[in-house]
Order: structure tokens, then C-alpha cells, then sequence
């Protein structure tokens, strides 16, 4: 396949992201019309968490059941299940029904988001993975900033039953752009499926999303239900890795984790998860409040940031796949996420809009250097049977560092607050500590890029000495 073929090819692929990406934006900013409707304010928060959820805990089984059954297969019943829960999400009559048609969209969104990349590492060499990763940051990047000013748009025009309804022609032409475009053989394997792991996998997860949803924000963090949780997530780990052990063809192979470079971009996925959650969620914040910027068009405010993220990503990939080289590219990304964290972390009441443009924009750089360059690194750590466990453990982690984040952020700012979003100076104490506690995080982060040990990327072009000893052994 020709690079231009693969891009045609992979525009399915980003389309299924994206559609997955938009879904909690444009249902977020459509809230207030969808309570308006139904009731039910007291459950709100359950819209977003049954989603998050269903989506952490499926992200893994969708992976593992992409390499045993085929990726592409998979891939489109992710899809599938997305629609459907889009239909019934849009059809619901009650907040209890959305909520559960919410989490039928979450199982769909954990398999798009494992398999898409498992789908690049398939079609394309780590090496040659590099010429294609602008694309996901790209998509990354328009998600973020579409999402709100598209939910405000439908929320406001069309009813809040099409911020789901809306996802089903685009989904519809993704599924068909699949199934028409990906040329992938089919694969079966005869392994059983290791049941026993995906339940205890599947508890430890939602455990540990629920403790990290709710600690801080609906129970104390030394509540009797956070430390249930936090005891059963621990009990639950230690099962399932003695499942693990024992399984056949476990869900999540620990053969994976024996990889140094694999646990490095499992530490650096989930410090830029803290960073990326924590940034979109509090720098808007900080900017509606204390700098009196617009609330309706709040993804404008991310551009600083989200613009180099696709720009970085797109460069970074396209040096990596000319020269093979790649760990340099971690460390500048885990370097100014460091910087440009601690620089927000000096944001005051004077600070200007522009500083603040300025600063994010280094955080943006960092990510752009960092995220994509941390799935490339784990799918090459991995022999190809594991590259849908590589791909959904990045994801997974990504999503368990942001859900730590948030919740983590979130008593700092209400700690800060008291509850009072009024007093400037207030806010502004609340963001400076979250940001400082992130510059803690990419530092960790800076320090594991370090370690990472430059192993060829496969798919390089063989060196003269190896081209020459192959030539010469088959004149043999």
C-alpha cells in the first residue's frame, strides 16, 4: 500500500475517533437542555460517569479480542455498538434509561479508541507509523475544540436528542468506509477466551474510575466508600494478576509488561492523561472566571494548546520516520510539559490572556512531542500478536491517569475555592495548584523518557552490512 492509499484508507478510522472523541463534549454542553427535559439532576454526573466507565473497563477486552478474533471484525462491531447506543441514547424517556444507553455508547467508545491505533500498528511499520500519527493528533485537536461550539449549535438549534442522533451518518459512512477500505486478513484464533480475567479486570477498573470519580467531588477521600473501593481495586489487581498467571491466553499478557520500554510508556501515557484531562478541563476555567472570557465558545479557548499538539505530533512523526530515531522526542515533550505546567502554575488575577495562550501552548508542544510518540513506543515493544493489548493498555492508562487527575484536581480547586467560585483570587490559587501538582506529574514523566532504551524500530531499512550478508547467503 502506497502512504497515500493508507491515509485513504485510515480516514474511517480517524472519522470513528472523532466520533467518539465529540460524543462527551457535545453531550456535556448539552446537558442543561437534557435535564430540562427528563429531571433527574441528582443523577447527572452518572450521564458522564456511566460512559467513562463502560469505556475504561471495555477498552482492554476489545483489544485482546482484536488480536484473537481480527481487528478489523472487532473494530466494526465497536462501531456498531457506538451507533446503537447512539439511537437509544437519543430515544431515551428517562435520565435512568440514558443513563444505561450512555454506558452502551461507553463499550463502544473503549473498543474504537483500542483498536484504531491497534488498526495503524497493523497496516503500518513502527518505523513508517510516524508519516501518519498527525493524523490522530489531529483529530485530537479538532474533537477537543468542535466538541463544545458543536453541542452549543445542537443543543440550541436542533434539541438535545440530536447531540446522539448526530453520530449516526457519520458513523454509518465510517462503518462503511471500514468494511469496504481495510483489506486485513481474517485471523481466529482457537485459544479460549479467559473469562476469569476480564471479569476481575473489570472490577478492579470500574473501581478504581468510580473511587478516582467520586473521591473529593461525592465523598470525602477518607470516606468508608472510597476506602471500600480503594480495597476492592487492590484485592481485585491481585486476583487478576494471579489469573493472569495461570490463564491460557490471559486478557492482558504479562509477557507485555516484562518490556522496560512498554512499562516507561505506560508511566509517561498516564502522566500526560493527568496533564491532558486536568488542562481542558481547568485552564477554560481559569480563563471564564478570573480572565472574563466567553463561555459559549469555550473550545476557542483550547486553540493555543490543541494547534501545536497537531502540528508538534505531525513534524515529530515525519523526523521519526526519516531518521528512525525517536527517544529524543519524549524527553522534549515530557520536558516542556514540565515547563510550561510550572509557568501556569504562576498564573495570577493579572495574568493576561495572552501569557496564558503563551504558556499553554509549551503544554501543547509537549503532548504533541509526547502522546502519539508513547503509543509508537509501546506497539514496538510488543511482538505483534499483543499489538491490541499494547494499543489498549496505552489508552487504558491514558484514561486512568485523567480520571485520577481530574478527581486529584478537583479537591485541590474545591479545597481552594471552598466552594466559591466568586473570589478571583480564590480561583486563581485553585489552578496554581493544580498545575503545580502537574509539573510534578511530567516530571515524573521526564524522568521515565529518560530511561528508554532506542531499540530499532521494525520496519527500518536494514543496514549495508545486513543487506550485504543477505545477498550473500542467498548467491549461496
Amino acid at each position: 500500500m502506497t502512504p497515500r492509499t493508507i491515509r485513504f484508507t485510515l480516514l474511517g478510522v480517524m472519522l470513528a475517533m472523532l466520533l467518539a472523541m465529540l460524543d462527551n463534549a457535545i453531550v456535556g454542553t448539552a446537558m442543561p437542555t437534557i435535564v430540562g427535559d427528563l429531571g433527574g439532576l441528582a443523577h447527572i454526573s452518572w450521564v458522564v460517569t456511566a460512559y467513562t466507565l463502560a469505556t475504561a473497563a471495555a477498552t482492554p477486552v476489545w483489544g485482546k479480542f482484536g488480536d484473537l478474533l481480527g481487528r478489523k471484525r472487532v473494530f466494526l462491531t465497536a462501531v456498531g455498538v457506538f451507533l446503537a447506543g447512539s439511537v437509544l441514547s437519543g430515544a431515551a424517556q428517562t435520565m435512568g434509561q440514558l443513563i444505561a444507553f450512555r454506558a452502551v455508547q461507553g463499550l463502544g467508545a473503549g473498543g474504537i479508541a483500542a483498536l484504531a491505533f491497534a488498526l495503524i500498528g497493523t497496516l503500518v511499520s513502527p518505523r513508517e507509523r510516524g508519516r501518519y500519527q498527525g493524523m490522530t493528533a489531529t483529530v485530537m485537536a479538532v474533537g477537543t475544540i468542535a466538541g463544545p461550539l458543536l453541542g452549543g449549535v445542537v443543543a440550541e438549534h436542533l434539541g438535545w436528542r440530536w447531540a446522539f442522533y448526530v453520530n449516526i451518518p457519520l458513523g454509518l459512512l465510517a462503518l462503511a468506509w471500514c468494511a469496504i477500505m481495510l483489506k486485513l486478513p481474517a485471523t481466529r484464533a482457537k485459544a479460549a477466551v479467559d473469562w476469569t480475567g476480564i471479569a476481575l479486570m473489570t472490577v478492579t477498573i470500574c473501581a478504581i474510575v468510580l473511587a478516582a470519580t467520586w473521591a473529593g467531588a461525592e465523598y470525602a477521600w477518607g470516606s468508608w466508600q472510597i476506602l471500600s473501593l480503594a480495597a476492592v481495586a487492590v484485592v481485585g489487581l491481585a486476583l487478576f494478576v494471579a489469573a493472569q498467571r495461570r490463564a491460557a491466553e490471559p486478557v492482558l499478557p504479562l509477557r507485555v509488561f516484562a518490556e522496560r520500554n512498554f512499562r516507561l510508556a505506560c508511566v509517561m501515557v498516564f502522566c500526560a492523561g493527568v496533564v491532558m484531562f486536568g488542562a481542558t478541563l481547568y485552564l477554560p476555567l481559569f480563563q471564564q472566571i478570573v480572565q472574563h472570557a466567553s463561555a459559549t465558545n469555550s473550545g476557542l479557548l483550547l486553540l493555543p494548546m490543541m494547534v501545536p499538539i497537531a502540528l508538534v505530533s505531525n513534524v515529530a512523526g515525519k523526523v521519526m520516520s526519516r531518521t528512525g530515531r525517536y527517544k529524543i522526542f519524549p524527553i522534549l515533550g515530557a520536558g516542556f510539559l514540565t515547563v510550561g505546567c510550572a509557568l501556569l502554575a504562576t498564573m495570577g488575577t493579572a495574568t493576561s490572556p495572552a501569557l496564558t495562550g503563551a504558556y499553554s501552548a509549551l503544554v501543547g508542544v509537549g503532548l504533541g512531542f509526547l502522546m502519539q510518540m508513547t503509543t509508537t513506543l509501546a506497539q514496538n515493544s510488543v511482538e505483534m500478536r499483543d499489538l491490541g493489548v499494547a494499543s489498549a493498555a496505552v489508552t487504558l492508562f491514558r484514561t486512568i491517569g485523567g480520571s485520577l487527575g481530574v478527581a486529584v484536581f478537583g479537591s485541590l480547586f474545591t479545597r481552594a475555592t471552598a466552594g466559591d467560585l466568586t473570589s478571583l483570587q480564590a480561583v486563581a490559587n485553585g489552578t496554581q495548584n493544580i498545575f503545580l501538582l502537574a509539573a510534578v506529574a511530567c516530571a515524573v514523566a521526564f524522568v521515565a523518557a529518560l530511561l528508554v532504551r532506542e531499540v530499532p524500530l521494525r520496519g527500518a531499512p536494514q543496514p549495508d552490512s545486513a543487506r550485504t550478508k543477505s545477498v550473500s547467503t542467498s548467491s549461496a
